[in-house]
């Protein structure tokens, strides 16, 4: 599978889009002017405490107050505490958290006002970002991640991601993290460190380790609530997340971007930086791959595939609910088969679709109905296998009687919504037109307006081929009319582009004559 990486930088923001085998999966947009994201840092400060909701709101230094539920605390929430006002103090003794002394863990079902009080000050990392009305989602479980693995602070253990399965390769990453690991850090390693060698280990601990020490230094200098340590934009993030042997361009169109993503890649992959590139045609990037043409097609409500298939995406308050159709053209005389060529196809779009619009929560899709159980099983395992791309966290439930497919999706960041509607170029949205058989008399105004504002110049008129074929039929045309009654000759060229309706006058510069007509 060919993956390609397409960054497009705006003086107001940075777009993002994951393509994989020609096909848009993933698009992200990062406003320049973001006051946090997803692993972001912050010294919070209780606010309110709500015991009915075993939940507290915190101040974060943003215009919403954080939410803080009981059971993102963490079992180590007390060593947290402790941190945080040590930090605070400038009171942290030896190095990291050599000299810091743990704390009991925290209980699983206690209550939230048993753990916090009003204005505590205590360290969290953004969990969520603000969705709808709500404000940021919060935890006190720090962590912070690099490329082969991911630093727990106040922990100890050391655990080995489920998709290394060499045992073998298990233990020997185990061994090597233990031996090389900062005390009361626990470690995750991730599937990108399968094969590293103990340098790679080591240098990305030393990493990881230097930003906790910027944490340190930050809260010494803190008093109110504030950022104390910032994640890495998303084109890093994207970088260190998705980055493996199938990655095969990363296109950059902004120098600066280039500059920071080579940085970075000459830091964490150097063998990487080969394949990352400053883009340097004439079109817009992602008009040149062909990016806009994929997001007014993948966006819509009704999203196709290629057999004229279609799914009809509906999103609801506590769900998102797809419902798949085979189409007109759909001729399979055996029923079965047809509907099981169609699910799968509409089973890889759906994946496609949930990693593209960052769909979350509980998702119901109505697949069409099959009576084979065979074929079912062949549909869910299909529909587990497109999944398996999806870094969000995810469970699939297998087909129900009703020939439904359950699924909930981790959702940090709210739904990715864009609207392809146009609005029609000649009703201008009122869904109402002049009559056509006016429209000659109406341009007939028009043309002698701007002869006799604008005489000296050269008057190119652009209409819709039905239009140019009209003005250009019969012995003495249209055209030749204007030419004997104006003593100018009007240039006419049919454009597709145009509506019946609408038509453009241009100049001698090929600047085109706005008249003020709505």
């Amino acid at each position: 599978m060919e993956k390609e990486l397409l960054v497009k930088s705006t003086p107001t923001e940075v777009e993002i889009a994951l393509i994989e085998d020609r096909k848009l999966v993933e698009l992200h947009t990062q406003k320049n002017d973001t006051q946090f994201a997803v692993g972001d840092i912050f010294l919070a400060y209780t606010k309110s405490l709500r015991p009915g909701l075993n939940a507290a709101f915190l101040d974060v230094g943003i215009r919403k107050d954080a939410f803080l539920h009981y059971t993102d605390l963490g079992p180590q929430i007390k060593s947290i505490q402790r941190f945080t006002r040590l930090a605070l103090e400038n009171q942290m003794s030896g190095y990291l958290l050599e000299g810091f002394e743990l704390q009991p863990e925290n209980e699983k079902n206690g209550k939230i006002d048993r753990v916090f009080k009003k204005n505590q000050p205590c360290l969290v990392q953004i969990l969520k970002e603000p969705i709808s009305t709500k404000g940021p989602r919060l935890t006190c479980e720090v962590t912070l991640a690099g490329r082969f693995m991911v630093m727990t602070p106040f922990k100890n253990n050391v655990s080995v991601s489920k998709k290394i399965t060499n045992q073998e390769e298990r233990k020997r990453l185990k061994v090597l993290v233990e031996s090389i690991k900062p005390k009361n850090f626990g470690i995750i390693i991730r599937t990108a460190a399968e094969g590293k060698k103990v340098a790679d280990l080591h240098d990305e601990i030393s990493g990881l380790t230097t930003k906790w020490q910027t944490v340190i230094d930050e809260l010494g200098k803190s008093k109110k609530p504030s950022k104390v340590l910032s994640e890495v934009d998303k084109t890093k993030g994207l970088l260190r997340d998705v980055m493996n042997d199938s990655f095969n361009k990363i296109i950059v169109d902004d120098q600066d971007l280039y500059d920071s993503a080579k940085s970075y890649l000459q830091s964490v992959a150097p063998e990487k930086v080969k394949i990352l590139s400053k883009y340097k045609g004439k079109r817009p990037l992602f008009e040149s791959y062909g990016v806009h043409k994929q997001i007014k097609s993948s966006f819509s409500k009704t999203p196709t595939m290629s057999s004229g298939a279609y799914l009809v995406i509906e999103p609801t308050e506590a769900m998102h609910v797809i419902d798949v159709n085979s189409g007109p053209k759909s001729h399979n005389k055996d029923q079965e088969t047809g509907a099981l060529k169609v699910n799968i196809e509409a089973a890889k779009e759906i994946a496609r679709q949930l990693r593209l619009r960052d769909l979350g929560g509980l998702i119901i899709i109505d697949f069409i109905d099959m009576r084979n159980k065979e074929n079912k099983n062949i549909l869910y395992s299909r529909m587990k296998e497109y999944m398996s791309g999806d870094r969000a966290q995810h469970t699939i439930l297998p087909l129900s009687k009703f020939g439904l497919i359950q699924i909930t999706r981790q959702r940090v960041k709210p739904e990715l919504k864009i609207n392809t509607m146009e609005a029609c170029p000649s009703c201008k949205g009122s869904g109402k037109i002049e009559p056509a058989q006016l429209l000659p008399d109406e341009i007939e105004r028009h043309l002698k307006f701007i002869v006799e504002t604008y005489p000296n110049t050269k008057i190119t008129l652009k209409v819709n081929p039905l239009l140019h074929t009209y003005f250009k039929k019969g012995l003495i045309t249209k055209q030749m009319r204007w030419y004997m009654n104006y003593k100018k000759w009007i240039t006419l060229i049919a454009d597709q582009e145009l509506h019946l309706t609408n038509y453009k006058f241009y100049n001698k510069f090929d600047d085109e004559i706005r008249l003020g007509v709505e």
